[in-house]
């Protein structure tokens, strides 16, 4: 099976990036996930197991940088045959 994760951390800054999305950012590059940055938040998409790793290390690792706030939903993604 393979996931999507869409994911905020707060609080935000307009003047810099802040630490905890940086942190965010870097955790899901070393899963090996493509991490596409938007307007309203960061999506990647990969294997379940990974994707699920990715979260428990996204809810630890940006708290501990100064995330006050994480919103994450997870959506499973349809197999490519199945969209056909």
């Amino acid at each position: 099976m393979r996931l999507k994760v869409e994911f905020t951390t707060e609080p935000f800054e307009l003047e810099h990036v802040p630490a905890h999305a940086l942190e965010a950012r870097r955790i899901v590059a070393e899963a090996g996930l493509d991490v596409e940055v938007g307007p309203f938040g960061t999506s990647a998409e990969g294997d379940a197991e990974t994707v699920l790793a990715v979260v428990d290390r996204l809810f630890r690792d940006t708290l501990g940088v100064g995330a006050t706030r994480i919103s994450v939903q997870v959506t499973a993604v349809p197999a490519a045959e199945e969209q056909a």
